[in-house]
């Protein structure tokens, strides 16, 4: 089944349920300033309140264009009001559209299904590239150097995660949560065996160990 990631900068994007429609999942998350919280598989639909909490809303659009993860977003400024100068603003600073809130699932979904067709191919494959480690997600290939990783697809998602997330102490609830294994629970114990799999894989083609073990505290890939 096909996935297609909703996020909104408010915390109405906390509680919506996920949406089923001619075997297509649309999910619900929150975004901040930071950018998703999580693996984003699949294309994005980010909802960007004009003024956020932590940061102007044009602000977050030039992260969102910015960010490799959400560089190809369809990005819907939330407007206070109808005004000529805002929708020039939001569009010059990335958005493709906009409305004028507030909004509730239903106009969310309505606005999504309404250009979901004219944007089903925009969800382009990218390349992430941290260091000597680069990830084709066309290929769905990731590479040490010149030499091929030889991943299983859940190992190929944590090195994305960590390739999205570099230089930064993930915990094993932060891995669980980022791959959207939270439902059903899983062990954070499990968390282990992916990591050995994946070291394992990234001395196999010479890498090392770049990932390293931060204790009490969870792992790290470490690019510098």
């Amino acid at each position: 089944m096909d996935v297609i990631n909703i996020f909104l900068t408010e915390e109405l994007g906390e509680t919506l349920e996920d949406f089923v429609h001619a075997e297509t999942r649309f999910t619900f998350d929150r975004l901040e300033a930071s950018g998703p919280r999580r693996l984003v598989e699949g294309p994005v639909w980010a909802f960007v309140d004009w003024v956020m909490d932590d940061l102007a809303g044009l602000e977050m659009c030039r992260r969102l264009r910015a960010d490799a993860r959400t560089c190809d977003a369809h990005v819907t400024m939330v407007l206070e009001r109808d005004d000529a100068d805002d929708r020039r603003r939001a569009l010059r600073a990335g958005a493709d559209d906009y409305m004028v809130g507030p909004l509730d699932r239903t106009r969310v979904l309505d606005r999504v299904l309404a250009l979901q067709s004219q944007h089903s191919q925009r969800h382009a494959a990218h390349l992430f590239k941290v260091g000597e480690l680069s990830i084709n997600m066309a290929a769905l290939q990731a590479k040490w150097g010149t030499a091929p990783i030889t991943l299983r697809p859940n190992e190929f998602r944590l090195l994305r995660f960590f390739a999205e997330n570099p230089n930064q102490v993930l915990s094993r609830s932060d891995l669980i949560a980022g791959l959207g294994k939270q439902e059903p629970a899983i062990d954070e114990r499990t968390v282990d065996v992916w990591i050995g799999r994946l070291r394992r894989a990234l001395l196999e083609a010479g890498a090392g160990n770049p990932l390293r073990t931060v204790r009490s505290l969870g792992y790290v890939l470490d690019t510098n």
